[in-house]
């Protein structure tokens, strides 16, 4: 018998995805799968000392690769060999590893319109892929921020706790407007314990060590809290979960709530008329349509049209102390913290909100009346996110592409422009669109580059990871 077959139960008494498989080298790893593990936690983590390390180097110092203290031999450990590897040689050391990713028809009959297995030999195989696969799949069915967190928990949940060693694999299904997700091994604490936050008692911690080290997840025995807190918001019902034995299963289920009848329709118009819609409005009243919740909509506002950001030859960048030499600018004194009445950056609500947004870190605007009009037609178009704080997701990636369409844009500038956070936007939408390739980075060989820039991809580029 392999002496791997089943590491999760032959070491009861030691955390199994630290085991070390002697035999097995980096090259049994899918590179593509480091790459993207690699370039993520740079973008998460820009400044980490771990970003210059050679490639085993990393991999030990997220749990990946381990050394016998007591000999010299070393090797993949088994969180490594699941996350990173592919799935021909995953089975050869846990030979009931399977994942599936299904979404059931409307009509039972019809079977499923979506589905991928960890078997079908278009992807690795492994377990960080099929996180991301799963997320750019399940995700268009959900509208909310909020939605997508608590789907997300419910994944990483699965992938953190399965035994692996067990049968039946790591299955998720969406169901009409449910999603369940099912792993092998039972809860290790009470369920009651689990959904109050207590801290979970973990079957692969190296395995969470490396989701949580790029943003996936927070610190353990916190997910299942999460989730249920969404309940009433984003859930129309509890999180559901049961345990089955023979074998040992867990099954939690969510139950979403439906799209916003105007979300919907958003979503059915197409972004398309929805910019549209915007510029008619902007051309028969002379100015961006106004509400109660709309950022900076007095006198004085940023976002006044035709005055909007920066299109005065003398209002940024224009001397040695770069902002502004108006009566009205960011900084005008020496001791300035924005935060005179008619200031440009005015905290909270400002589009501007960070001090060096309006510098030389930002080029919305300018004095070349071609670049100048451009970022005024970026500013148009991004007016729909910064009025719906809640856009539906499948909006806001098509938004993002079309920015980066119109020319390289950098974080700050996309967060400026759609009135996010960085890094709401790095974790939530930028990855994801990198991985499916809609965008790409203006640096692909430095992900560090100080001025880093998305860049829409050519129509022909947008099927290589689909």
């Amino acid at each position: 018998m392999n002496k791997y077959t089943n590491p999760f139960h032959d070491r009861a008494h030691s955390w199994a995805d630290s085991l070390i498989l002697e035999h097995y080298s980096v090259s049994e790893l899918n590179f593509e799968t480091v790459n993207h593990y690699r370039e993520r936690f740079a973008r998460v983590k820009p400044d980490h000392p771990w970003n210059g390390l050679e490639t085993k180097e990393f991999l030990y110092k997220i749990g990946a690769w381990g050394k016998l203290r007591d000999s010299s031999k070393e090797g993949l450990t088994l969180a490594g060999l699941l996350m990173f590897s592919e799935e021909r040689i995953i089975t050869e050391v846990l030979p009931q590893y399977f994942l599936e990713y299904r979404e059931h028809a409307e009509r039972a009959e019809a079977g499923w319109t979506k589905r991928f297995t960890s078997q079908d030999g278009t992807w690795s195989g492994n377990v960080y892929d099929f996180y991301f696969r799963v997320l750019a799949e399940a995700e268009r069915h959900v509208w909310s921020e909020e939605g997508r967190m608590v789907l997300r928990e419910a994944l990483v949940n699965a992938l953190v706790h399965a035994d692996y060693g067990e049968e039946g694999g790591i299955i998720v299904e969406k169901d009409g407007a449910s999603f369940r997700f099912a792993n092998p091994g039972r809860f290790r604490i009470p369920i009651e314990a689990a959904m109050a936050g207590q801290m979970s008692n973990l079957r692969n911690p190296n395995i969470f060590k490396m989701f949580l080290l790029i943003d996936v997840c927070k610190r353990a025995g916190s997910g299942l809290k999460r989730m249920s807190d969404g309940c009433g918001r984003t859930l129309a019902a509890p999180v559901d979960i049961s345990q089955q034995t023979a074998p040992d299963r867990t099954i939690v289920t969510l139950c979403l709530l439906p799209f916003p009848e105007e979300t919907s329709a958003t979503i059915e118009t197409g972004i398309d008329e929805v910019v549209q819609q915007i510029e008619q409005e902007w051309m028969e009243s002379g100015e961006l349509a106004r509400d109660e919740n709309f950022v900076n909509n007095t006198p004085n506002s940023v976002t006044k049209p035709f005055n909007f950001v920066n299109n005065e030859l003398n209002y940024v960048n224009s001397g040695p102390n770069f902002v502004s030499k108006a009566g009205n600018s960011v900084n005008s004194d020496t001791d300035s913290m924005n935060i005179s009445p008619n200031s440009v950056t005015k905290p909270p609500n400002s589009v501007n909100s960070a001090l060096d947004f309006v510098s030389n870190e930002i080029g919305i605007g300018g004095t070349n009346e071609e670049e100048e009009a451009v970022d005024e037609r970026l500013w148009k178009m991004a007016e729909l996110a910064r009025r719906k704080k809640r856009l539906a997701p499948a909006v806001m990636e098509e938004l993002i592409v079309r920015l980066c369409h119109e020319r390289p844009l950098r974080l700050k500038e996309l967060a400026a422009l759609l009135e996010r956070t960085p890094d709401g936007l790095r974790n939530n939408y930028l990855g994801k669109l990198l991985e499916e390739g809609k965008i790409r980075l203006q640096y692909p060989d430095q992900p560090n580059h100080p001025r880093q820039a998305y860049i829409g991809a050519d129509k022909k580029q947008l099927g290589r990871h689909e």
